[in-house]
């Protein structure tokens, strides 16, 4: 099994960025993918799962027959205490149950219909920037840009009231934090239930054209119950608007600490160099690095190891993207190479549903941000810039930016 709090010398996961570079995974990350693919950590409760750092691994594991996303699985790694009021979703099931649940939403995400919603995308963008021209400076590019983008291109598609939008970005913050405690965590996602689950009997009474109501269709005809509706709305809520927020805000720092590279993106109006910086950022930035957890369903012999049914894994997107056989110059920023082959949104069948959605939009504010506010710049001292240590969604809490 994967071991008790007698493996003290193990190296702790997940570890600490340095503070000089928090842009990169922790040292203690890029030493251990020097070793070698696999190799153990302890975990908050003393167990002990495999680390896998490199990036083949990864994906043959992520997309592996004999691995499970089941967190309810004895051996599953999971991040902390367990809490009650249900998961999130699908996302931690396993097929059959995962596709048929996937299945009820994967049509509005298709790279299809999310290109339909560009025009949309980039008004919302340019009235946002528009507002940041005519307002106070400096500013803080989170509240003020960032965060306000995704959220209501996904209340727009769900079919949530953007006036909520403090209601649930606080519970949102809640949910996703390490150090909140369980009970805690408890509630703020008993409250987004409960929301989600009004709206969802909000669309069964009157229908509209949007995500929920389709949801609300799938109940009524009997293919959902309702708890599974709500609970998968708040998945989609919170995976809508953290990760792209915290991807515009932590990409323009990016940009902003790299000036040539900043230069290329800004100066340039092709679509696929736009398009090649969103996926070059999303290698290098790594947004979500709390590892993606799974848990051995049989016996797995994969780079010389044997990794034993009931034994978890821990694939850190952060360090599998900055994997020395894959990428040239891992840790450097080039939004000009192909980066195509990043691991940013997973791998296999549970890879992000959502990644059109989030592509699409960080390819509007990365190529219309820049552009009309060519003088941006950082209004605060880039060494106090306070970085989201404490959350399993890395980023900034706030971005001070002048013109």
């Amino acid at each position: 099994m994967t071991g008790t709090v007698r493996d003290a010398a193990l190296p702790e996961f997940p570890g600490t960025r340095a503070e000089k570079c928090p842009f990169d995974p922790p040292p203690e990350l890029q030493a251990l993918q020097q070793d070698g693919p696999l190799t153990r950590v302890r975990l908050w409760d003393g167990s002990t799962p495999w680390l896998v750092t490199t990036h083949a691994e990864q994906k043959a594991l992520l997309s592996h027959p004999k691995v499970s996303a089941d967190v309810t699985r004895p051996g599953y790694p999971i991040q902390g205490p367990r809490t009650g009021g249900g998961g999130l979703s699908f996302i931690l099931m396993d097929d059959p149950e995962h596709a048929r649940l996937r299945r009820m939403v994967q049509g509005a995400f298709t790279v299809r219909r999310t290109e339909s919603l560009r025009p949309a995308v980039q008004r919302i963008v340019d009235k946002l920037i528009d507002e940041l021209l005519a307002g106070p400076k400096p500013v803080d590019l989170v509240e003020a840009f960032a965060l306000p983008v995704p959220s209501l291109v996904i209340c727009e598609l769900l079919g949530v009231p953007y006036t909520d939008h403090d209601f649930f970005q606080d519970n949102s913050k809640t949910i996703i934090k390490r150090n909140v405690t369980a009970e805690d965590r408890t509630a703020a996602f008993g409250r987004l239930f409960a929301y989600l689950d009004g709206l969802v009997g909000d669309k069964l009474a009157a229908p509209g054209d949007d995500l929920l109501s389709q949801l609300a269709a799938r109940v009524a005809a009997g293919d959902l119950t309702r708890a599974e509706a709500s609970q998968m709305g708040v998945l989609l809520l919170i995976a809508g608007h953290e990760t792209t927020a915290n991807m515009i805000a932590l990409g323009t720092l990016a940009l902003l600490r790299n000036p040539g590279q900043l230069a290329v993106l800004r100066e340039s109006e092709d679509p696929k160099l736009v398009a090649g910086a969103v996926e070059e950022l999303l290698r290098y930035l790594n947004i979500t690095h709390s590892g993606r957890r799974r848990v051995a369903m049989e016996d797995i012999e994969i780079a010389g190891q044997v990794i034993r049914a009931g034994e978890g894994l821990i694939m850190p997107n952060d360090i599998g993207n900055r994997d020395p056989s894959v990428f040239a110059d891992p840790d450097g920023l080039d939004i000009e190479r192909d980066a195509r082959r990043h691991v940013a949104f997973g791998f296999g069948v549970h890879q992000c549903l959502g990644q059109p959605l989030a592509r699409l939009e960080l390819q509007v504010v990365y190529g219309t941000l820049y552009r009309r506010i060519p003088t941006l710049a950082l209004a605060a001292d880039p060494d106090r810039i306070p970085f989201k240590h404490d959350g399993q969604v890395y980023g900034v809490y706030e971005l001070p930016v002048t013109w």
